[in-house]
């Protein structure tokens, strides 16, 4: 009797369920799609979006990066200019004690400047290129 009852109740809502054919995508129709090609092409285009979402932060991420990156390297330069590492005015020359081209060259030099300074270049004479 319970069963009838049960059964009875459930009738109504049997109806208004939906047939078993799909009328809006019947095989006769034209335009028809298998509904595993639609499932299978429903997740492909989820997958892209998803892939592309994933593309664009790692985009973001590595343009947010460099530009970190280049913001540290200008302010340090910045910092490095106010401080006057880069600029060359305000270096501190080293005296020139090992000889070197400011510096006085040999004795057999073209001769002495005031100061005791004397030419850079060397005179050149036949066969200096042979004696080296």
């Amino acid at each position: 009797m319970k069963k009838l009852i049960l059964l009875a109740a459930l009738m109504p809502l049997t109806a208004l369920a939906a047939p078993l054919d799909n009328p809006t995508n019947s095989p006769n129709r034209p335009g028809y799609q298998n509904p595993t090609q639609q499932r299978m092409q429903t997740q492909m285009q989820s997958q892209q979006i998803q892939q592309k979402g994933m593309l664009n932060q790692q985009l973001q991420t590595q343009t947010r990066t460099q530009q970190q990156h280049l913001n540290t390297q200008i302010n340090t330069n910045t910092q490095r200019i106010q401080q006057g590492e880069l600029n060359p005015r305000s270096q501190q020359l080293l005296p020139n004690s090992q000889g070197g081209m400011l510096s006085g060259g040999s004795s057999n030099s073209a001769g002495a400047l005031s100061g005791g300074e004397q030419h850079m270049i060397q005179p050149k004479t036949n066969g200096d290129m042979l004696r080296r």
